[in-house]
């Protein structure tokens, strides 16, 4: 049974790199535009809704009778169904992300390396919640009035870094909204650098915000961006890995079977590929990151097998001192075992993310923690997993007081 009833924009996002939608097109034949989403499983009722037309209408365009002529119709129908303006010879569009200007590069700023490393090393290991404001504090007293006072490249290169990571650890408070604005303010700083793999890494953010928040066509436009970007500037193949497994999970969460196999394909190809290129301001994506985004891809697929052995691998590849990043992969391990109706193993790995330190400053874990509680609820007449229940809902109660701080009101003790 699906998930929901398919998104047009979800299912073109999908098809961004179809032959038969780039013919389309390019011909500005909107008549094959309209067939191939409807072979593609939309009603012809729908298109015509989506795009503002009557169905008559749209038979005529669909039988070959008659054709879009007017600009006007041309943009309605790329603003409706989200197709990118050059792809109509269109300008680009308000909803589509600006591209970056290439721009000679400087190098950074030791001091700013410096912050952004100790940073990031903290909050691998304590979570994003207890850092935030020390991150926006240190944009605000050391970063802000340089770009005015100096105004070179590289200090909106640290800018829009730092702000990026900002709204990642606003993301781990539990504050999406937060987070979406801080991406939306690193991006233009970014472009303002001249740095595509920054802009690029940048997309990459804002498409797993868009996952996180449902909106999947979002995201899938957010990842084509960055690869875009990524396209024009120095190559870089764990990022281009990473906004490929970005856009494999967005079509895997819009039900986009083959596109989304194909990314998964091209992210892992990707990261076999040679030597990767340095680059100062890029947050790594390893094979222990790959693993993990392919086991949701997979998960979300239905391809359990598979699912459960990246899933493994990421928690294998995770160490003790990554406590985030292993606490989620376990969360994804047991999500796929219960799935798999495997419920021993599932409360076996359960059992060890108890052990993630209570003090972890990440809402995100909290909440995904919480996720799995309601997944196991249903199989608590079995003993084990009551038993299990009882001790993890003793776990929580330590964990709420300990992050009493970071917690909006409501997420405090729960049944």
């Amino acid at each position: 049974m699906n998930r929901h009833v398919q998104d047009p924009r979800e299912v073109v996002a999908g098809l961004l790199d179809d032959t038969r939608l780039l013919r389309a097109c390019a011909e500005r034949d909107m008549g094959a535009l309209f067939r191939l989403l409807n072979h593609r499983g939309i009603s012809t009722r729908r298109i015509a809704a989506v795009a503002d037309i009557t169905q008559g209408r749209l038979y005529d365009y669909m039988n070959g009778k008659s054709r879009v002529e007017r600009l006007s119709v041309f943009e309605q129908i790329a603003d409706a169904f989200h197709l990118p303006g050059h792809l109509l010879g269109l300008a680009r569009r308000s909803w589509e992300p600006a591209v970056a200007e290439v721009r000679p590069q400087q190098a950074p700023h030791g001091d700013d390396l410096a912050a952004m490393d100790a940073f990031r090393s903290a909050d691998r290991q304590t979570g994003g919640g207890r850092l935030y404001g020390a991150v926006v504090r240190h944009l605000s007293e050391h970063v802000a009035a340089r770009l005015v006072e100096d105004g070179r490249p590289h200090v909106f290169a640290a800018a829009g870094a730092l702000t990026e990571m900002a709204g990642w650890m606003a993301h781990d408070s539990g504050h999406d909204a937060l987070a979406g604005q801080h991406f939306t303010r690193a991006l233009p700083l970014a472009r303002t650098s001249g740095d595509l793999p920054l802009a690029a890494h940048i997309a990459a953010s804002s498409s797993h915000l868009a996952l996180q928040t449902g909106d999947v066509a979002g995201a899938t436009l957010w990842a084509r961006t960055g690869l875009d970007l990524v396209g024009g500037g120095p190559g870089i193949p764990s990022l281009t890995a990473r906004l490929h497994t970005m856009r494999a999970r967005a079509l895997a969460a819009g039900r986009q079977r083959t596109p989304a196999a194909h990314a998964l394909g091209l992210a892992r190809r990707a990261l076999d590929a040679s030597a990767d290129s340095v680059h100062p301001w890029l947050s790594p994506f390893d094979a222990g990151r790959m693993a993990g985004e392919a086991a949701m891809v997979l998960r979300d697929l239905g391809e359990y097998a598979e699912a459960l052995a990246s899933a493994e691998e990421a928690v294998r590849l995770r160490g003790a001192d990554r406590t985030r990043s292993l606490a989620l992969s376990r969360i994804t391990l047991v999500d796929i075992l219960l799935r798999r109706g495997d419920l021993d193993a599932a409360l076996s790995v359960g059992h060890d993310l108890l052990g993630t330190s209570p003090t972890l400053g990440s809402v995100r874990v909290v909440h995904q923690l919480d996720g799995l509680r309601r997944l196991l609820e249903p199989h608590k007449g079995y003993a084990p997993v009551q038993d299990y229940l009882v001790r993890f809902d003793d776990a929580r109660r330590v964990r709420t007081l300990l992050l009493a701080d970071i917690l909006s009101p409501g997420e405090g003790v729960r049944a």
